[in-house]
C-alpha cells in the first residue's frame, strides 16, 4: 500500500529498559516501526536530528527536558519535500517528558496534514502515551488522529502480533 508512511523517531544506545540503563543496538521505536511497516506495507522514514542527543542517558533526558521547557523545534535532516502521496501516517516515538520528542513536533509541523489519518504508536517503560495523543490533535489540524498504541519498550521484540493487529485495524 504505497499511500502509507510509517515515520518514527527512535533512540538507540543507552536507554532506560526494564528498570536499568542498557545499551540498545536498535531503538525500541525503530523495532516497532519496522513491525508496522511489515504488517501494512508502505514506506518507512526515520526522523533524524541535525544535532545528535548526548549518548549518556541522563544527559539526553536533561536535553529533552530543556527542549520541552523551551518548546524547541530541533532541526531535522533528510526530509521529504512533501507528504502529498500519503493518506495514512503511522507516527512512532518514545514517550519523553509525557509526550513526543520535540523532533517529532518539528517533523509534523513542517507539513500540511489536512485530510490525512494519523496513527500514533509509542514505546515507553510504563508511562503509556502520556499527553501525546492530545498534542497530536493540536498540531495535526485537519487530520484524523486515531487511537494510538502504547508498547512497553522492553517488550517490543515480543509484541509483533499486537503491533501488527493494531496497524492493520487502522487501515
Amino acid at each position: 500500500m504505497s499511500n502509507v508512511l510509517t515515520v518514527y523517531y527512535s533512540r538507540k544506545g543507552f536507554n532506560y529498559w526494564n528498570g536499568s540503563i542498557v545499551d540498545l543496538k536498535k531503538g525500541n521505536t525503530q523495532i516497532a516501526a519496522e513491525m508496522v511497516q511489515k504488517a501494512v506495507g508502505g514506506d518507512l522514514l526515520e526522523i533524524r536530528t541535525v544535532k545528535e542527543y548526548a549518548s549518556d542517558y541522563r544527559a539526553c533526558c536533561e536535553e529533552a527536558r530543556q527542549e520541552m521547557r523551551e518548546k524547541a523545534r530541533p532541526q531535522l535532516k533528510d526530509l521529504p519535500a512533501s507528504l502529498d502521496g500519503y493518506d495514512i501516517l503511522f507516527v512512532g516515538y518514545p514517550c519523553w517528558c509525557g509526550t513526543m520528542p520535540m523532533a517529532v513536533f518539528s517533523f509534523l509541523e513542517k507539513y500540511d496534514l489536512t485530510g490525512k489519518k494519523i496513527a500514533p504508536f509509542c514505546s515507553n517503560e510504563g508511562s503509556g502515551m502520556g499527553f501525546s495523543e492530545r498534542d497530536l490533535k493540536e498540531i495535526c489540524k485537519g487530520a484524523e488522529v486515531v487511537q494510538g498504541l502504547s508498547v512497553r519498550g522492553s517488550r517490543t521484540a515480543e509484541s509483533e502480533q499486537k503491533i501488527a493487529a493494531w496497524a492493520r485495524s487502522v487501515l
